[in-house]
Parts: structure tokens; sequence; C-alpha cells
């Protein structure tokens, strides 16, 4: 189980996620979103290694999906030192609507900082 202190940490990065990276248009908040040999395993893709990869990912699929936002909503965290995952449910917003999602996070302290180390998330039915 994950102590208060780092649940307000990992609430922290989702939230630079959601209103700063997606809501702003702030791409280069990602890194403090994710370690520095993070991967991500998007639904129907390839895998995407590393901050700069990810930046450009999340750059084209926010603006192909017209996403406005992306609320995380944890249900299970775990900490192992300096490891923990994440399973929740989110929904991403745009224009068109939300889109309900399901994912899990491995998280990793880089640098005295929890981010995302991997990540893998798909829609809801």
């Amino acid at each position: 189980m994950a102590d208060e202190a780092t649940l307000r940490d990992m609430r922290e990065v989702n939230r630079i996620f959601d209103e700063v990276v997606i809501q702003q248009g702030d791409f280069a908040a990602l890194d403090r979103v994710y370690t520095s040999d993070a991967i991500i395993l998007p639904p129907g893709g390839e895998i995407v290694s590393g901050r700069d990869s990810i930046r450009r990912f999340w750059q084209q699929a926010a603006r192909e999906l017209g996403a406005t936002s992306c609320r995380l909503n944890p249900f299970e965290v775990e900490v192992v030192g300096d490891m923990a995952y994440e399973v929740a449910r989110g929904e991403v917003g745009t224009a068109n609507g939300a889109i309900p999602i399901k994912y899990i996070v491995l998280w990793k302290r880089e640098g005295g900082a929890w981010k995302w180390h991997r990540d893998i998330w798909n829609a809801s039915a």
C-alpha cells in the first residue's frame, strides 16, 4: 500500500498530465511525468520508447483525437521500494464527448520524484 505522501506525489503527476500537458498543450511538461527511459504501449500501436518519442506521440495523438482533458482515477496502487503500480479507470475528453479508458502505469522513483515508467491503456467497452 502507498503512504499518503506517495499518493499525493502521484496525484500531482496525474494532474500535470491532464491539466498541463493535455488541457494546456505543454508537451515539454512530459519530462515531469515520464522517466528518462520510459516506454508506452498504446492500443493498436507500436511500442514507443524514450521521452522524445513519447512527446511526439502525445502531440500527434492529442491533435488527432482532439483531446481536451484526461481524467485519471486510480483504484489500486501498490508500492515496492522505488517502484509502484497503479491500476485505474479514466476518461479522455474530446469535442465529441468523453472516451472511457482503463490503464496500468508502472511508476519509478527517478531523481527523488515519482514518474511513469511503463504506461499501457485502452478504451473501455
